[in-house]
């Protein structure tokens, strides 16, 4: 019997996992967890973005994971870079929560527009999005196995789902 790895990623950060392995990202508050993957080859790719957009930040992109319209491309080249067809792949999302109520008119509303941005740029790069899991105002973590392609959450103060 194989024995399973789970693969950790972080924040702004992104990774590639093959069966039996799983991979497993937490503390998505605001932030949107990305999976990319591929039924057939048993792959996925996960991605733990931070904001929507690019352009609001002042340097050049040195880490394109941070960002949702960088983010969901880059993790579809690496995608690439293992031999994953990217007409096979299949999205899920989890995060973008609105962990603070800042008044009426709240600009920053950074949860509700990284999921905006995400299913932008899936839509973008023609990924269908599967299931998602996102909004409310408590944090995640989510761990999907590319064995079984199910996306399990643990939601703080709701228990465990599977999308």
């Amino acid at each position: 019997m194989e024995e399973k790895n789970v693969v950790k990623v972080g924040i702004a950060d992104m990774n590639i996992v093959k069966v039996p392995d799983t991979i497993r990202t937490t503390g998505l508050g605001s932030c949107v967890g990305v999976v990319l993957y591929d039924e057939t080859k048993k792959t996925a790719g996960l991605l733990h973005i931070l904001l929507p957009d690019s352009s609001a930040g002042r340097q050049q992109i040195v880490n394109p994971a941070k960002y949702a319209d960088t983010g969901v491309f880059a993790l579809l080249e690496m995608l690439k870079q293992e031999g994953i067809s990217p007409w096979r792949l299949k999205a899920k999302i989890a995060g973008g929560a609105q962990m603070f109520q800042l008044g009426p008119g709240d600009t920053m509303r950074i949860g509700p527009r990284n999921v905006e941005s995400v299913k932008k740029e899936l839509e973008r790069l023609s990924i269908p999005l599967i299931s998602e899991d996102t909004g409310g105002n408590n944090g995640r973590t989510i761990e999907f196995d590319p064995e079984s392609c199910k996306l399990k959450i643990r939601t703080v103060n709701a228990g465990t789902t599977e999308i």
